[in-house]
């Protein structure tokens, strides 16, 4: 039996080790941020009052449309490197297709997009071709999609030089993850620089973790939250777009909510209140309420952000509820940023894998960590069908109420149970999948399907999806039914030097 005595030196033996083991480290600690520098959490900017119509954001973009007639939206998908260079793939195919107009008009696929959408892997695709354009088609495979960027955020995340870094206050892997993106690929670059390009309008969107909104990267959320998106860096955004929960920390930012005289936009004003909001509405309604949550920044004054596909892992329920505003303000009678739009083409650039198991061969359940990676990401799969689904719903909804309005049949009257018939909007929408289910080819896209979610794949995966997304494009049903509506066709043989605009 121990004596007492010597049970207190024993214990004051260990805390005498452990103590110095932390004045060791913590000496450690400081000498790596005299050598290395302990960075500090980026803090994005406050401003004391909105200038409405400024800053990057689609109501400045618009009134430099092409053609106002038409509207084409890109949808780039999460899924890590897989994402990138599926969503790259659809690029290449419209920057090297060129069509023919019904007067005779030659342009590049590439050259009609005006918005591009990206969430976690799909937003290095997006975020890198609105700053750079045709540049990216000379770098990017070799600065980012056949770059093994896991593995150097991994050695990063051991590097010893970096650990006074990850030990200061707000500094997380994720910001150690920003600052390797920005230099493999953004350099330094900032939302101001891309708002100077003339490309589309680039939206990429991370998950607010306390209450699994969405957050999207432009000045019209960061007018919400009283601050300036124009000295944001691109690397942060995408690092925040693609920051897995528990794998890579949140990106954190300030939230100046009710700090300078935000008030909500006149159209929206008829949405305030869901019990008289017009039909179709909800998703609107419900993002106004999530957009006053942010107005007390007293009780909110941080926003933590992880991986976009959290919330939208397509990239495509901005564009919903945005559509479903359109709709319920036509009710109203009230003028719309979509009054002048003829056809709406979103691409949906989908880089869902559905790799099979052998669970079902055998009578042991699979692991717990297998079930846990399973059961977050079968939630995501579903919802991502049920969006492109109901995309596709409303398309078929405006096609008949239209063929009713003009049909020989009806008669417009007074009667307001009609006016949803008589204001069915006179756009054809189309929405086009592409994803690996639309291969014929069941090899490849058994191949594809088996394809992690990883920042690291084979140049042979990376080729083999950008020529899957450039095939699966170019033949899709939807695709060409749009070619035959516009009276153009494809030309085989793109012309050399730059194209006209459409």
């Amino acid at each position: 039996m121990i004596r007492p005595d010597a049970q207190r030196k024993v214990i004051r033996a260990r805390q005498h080790r452990g103590a110095t083991a932390r004045a060791s480290f913590l000496t450690l600690l400081a000498w790596l941020c005299l050598v290395g520098g302990c960075a500090t959490r980026p803090i994005n900017p406050p401003i004391t009052e909105i200038t409405p119509g400024q800053g990057y954001q689609y109501q400045t973009r618009i009134q430099a449309a092409k053609d106002p007639e038409n509207l084409v939206i890109l949808a780039f998908s999460g899924g890590g490197t897989r994402a990138a260079a599926f969503s790259y793939g659809v690029l290449e195919a419209l920057r090297r297709t060129e069509a023919i107009g019904p007067k005779g008009n030659r342009f590049r696929l590439i050259d009609a997009v005006d918005i591009i959408t990206g969430v976690s892997g799909g937003s290095f695709t997006a975020l890198a071709y609105g700053l750079y354009g045709d540049r990216l088609f000379d770098e990017y495979e070799m600065r980012f999609l056949k770059r093994n960027v896991q593995g150097e955020l991994i050695a990063r995340d051991l590097n010893p030089m970096n650990w006074g870094a990850l030990s200061s206050t707000g500094w997380g892997r994720s910001e150690l993850a920003a600052k390797l993106y920005d230099e493999i690929l953004f350099e330094g670059a900032t939302f101001a620089d891309l708002q100077r390009k003339p490309g589309p309008l680039i939206a990429v969107m991370a998950t607010d973790l306390s209450t699994g909104s969405r957050v999207l990267f432009n000045q019209s959320f960061f007018n919400v939250i009283c601050s300036d998106l124009g000295p944001f860096p691109l690397s942060r955004a995408a690092a925040a777009s693609s920051a897995v929960p528990v794998v890579l920390s949140p990106i954190t930012i300030n939230n100046y909510g009710g700090t300078c005289h935000y008030t909500m936009p006149a159209w929206a004003r008829p949405f305030t209140d869901p019990a008289t909001a017009p039909r179709p509405a909800a998703r609107t309604v419900r993002r106004l309420l999530e957009f006053e949550s942010y107005g007390d920044s007293v009780q909110r004054p941080y926003i933590h952000l992880v991986d976009g596909g959290v919330s939208d892992n397509l990239g495509l329920r901005g564009v919903l509820d945005f559509i479903e505003g359109f709709e319920a303000s036509r009710m109203l009678g009230q003028p719309t940023p979509l009054d002048k739009v003829r056809r709406m083409v979103i691409v949906v650039v989908n880089s869902m894998s559905s790799p099979k198991t052998n669970w079902d061969e055998s009578e042991d359940p699979p692991s717990s960590l297998e079930i846990m990676l399973k059961t977050s990401g079968v939630p995501i799969d579903r919802y991502s069908f049920e969006t492109v689904e109901l995309l596709r719903d409303i398309a078929n909804r405006w096609q008949t109420l239209r063929r009713i309005r003009d049909s020989a049949a009806f008669t417009r009257g007074k009667d307001d149970s009609l006016k949803e018939v008589i204001n069915a909007p006179d756009i054809s929408l189309y929405a086009i999948d592409v994803s690996f289910a639309e291969l014929d080819d069941k090899t490849e896209r058994d191949y594809l399907n088996n394809l992690p979610t990883s920042f690291a794949l084979p140049d042979e995966a990376v080729d083999r999806l950008r020529a899957a997304a450039g095939s699966i494009l170019l033949a899709s049903p939807e695709f060409q039914r749009l070619l035959k509506d516009v009276g153009a066709r494809i030309v085989t043989e793109p012309k050399s030097g730059d194209a006209a605009s459409p």
